[in-house]
């Protein structure tokens, strides 16, 4: 399934790219119960294990996930201020502005795209344009991992714009000419994505 918010603007991203938005994943970084419960393993265990190689990671925000593939990568995003703080980081990160001028963005460099927490932000149309400009600098043969909220998850975010399932991501790698090869529900069983906001849809693709 996959519905747009049709009523809400900001189907082009709009909503992720100012300053309040990136404070807003800053302070959810530094809350205490993240910092103290170190939440993040299962999730760098999953990105970790996906075996990706050397990654283009499209929405990179804060640069979590490339951190947790050790900077195995470069992140391109197009809000300023959440690269100033992948950057600050020690992390590879440009705008999306600034990536295509740099000396990685190279044909083929890249083993496989992360677009974590990302198609939800926008509507379809958009999404299918927005991975499609980068899928050139993705190797043949390479891979696309996808991951999105599921329906808690989904509803805790107003910047949300389009609910993204299996048959949701299915069909966007579809009009990508991507070839789906997997699929699961992290970290729990898909039945506790209505109650448990960080339970995630993830959808492995193949480039021809």
């Amino acid at each position: 399934m996959t519905a747009a918010k049709a009523e809400e603007p900001g189907g082009s991203g709009s909503g992720t790219a100012g300053l309040e938005y990136a404070e807003r994943l800053r302070r959810l970084d530094n809350s205490w119960w993240r910092r103290t419960l170190n939440v993040q393993a299962p999730y760098r265990y999953n990105i970790r294990h996906m075996h990706l190689g050397r990654v283009l990671d499209i929405g990179c925000g804060l640069g979590r996930n490339l951190a947790h593939l050790g900077n195995n990568g470069v992140g391109v995003d197009h809000n300023p201020e959440s690269i100033a703080t992948a950057r600050a980081r020690g992390l590879t990160a440009f705008t999306s502005e600034e990536f295509p001028h740099t000396e990685y963005a190279v044909p083929g460099a890249f083993d496989a795209a992360l677009v974590a927490h990302v198609v939800e932000h926008l509507d379809p149309d958009f999404a299918v344009d927005l991975i499609q400009s980068y899928l050139p600098y993705i190797r043949s043969g390479g891979q696309v991992a996808f991951i999105t909220p599921q329906e808690r998850g989904y509803a805790s975010d107003s910047t949300h714009v389009t609910f993204v399932d299996f048959d949701g991501l299915r069909a966007l790698s579809v009009k990508l000419g991507l070839t789906p090869i997997r699929q699961y529900s992290f970290p729990f069983p898909r039945a506790a994505g209505k109650a448990f906001p960080y339970n995630e849809f993830v959808m492995l693709a193949r480039k021809p």
